[in-house]
């Protein structure tokens, strides 16, 4: 059993090592999102200096966005409630990614649209 943790702990320091997250601040935050678009597979995200977004995987669903303390906040109508991120940025090495995560730890990896 602990060579198969040695060998596992050999293959995966180095994945470890290429995904080492910077997290951003809440100014980082807005500076990085403000009037950009980002690609998330098969949907894109705009995010306006009006603090309204639109989020796109097939058709347009519009809300808004703002930062709060460190993380990036966004709230969908009809719904009332304000869901908020933790955002976070790929090395630079990495091109510009950056990665919303959740509450619950599910995470989100975008690229900017160039």
């Amino acid at each position: 059993m602990r060579l198969f943790s040695a060998v596992l702990l050999c293959f995966a320091t180095p994945l470890a090592a290429q995904e080492q997250w910077q997290p951003l601040s809440g100014v980082e935050i807005t500076e990085i999102l403000l009037d950009t678009t980002w690609d998330f597979g098969d949907a894109w995200q705009a995010f306006f200096a009006s603090g309204r977004t639109n989020y796109n995987a097939g058709r347009d669903s519009w809300g808004y966005w703002e930062t709060r303390g460190d993380s990036y906040c966004s709230q969908w109508p009809p719904a009332d409630g304000w869901a908020c991120y933790k955002v976070d940025r790929a090395p630079l090495d990495a091109g510009v990614k950056i990665r919303f995560v959740g509450e619950s730890g599910d995470e989100t990896i975008g690229i900017l649209r160039q």
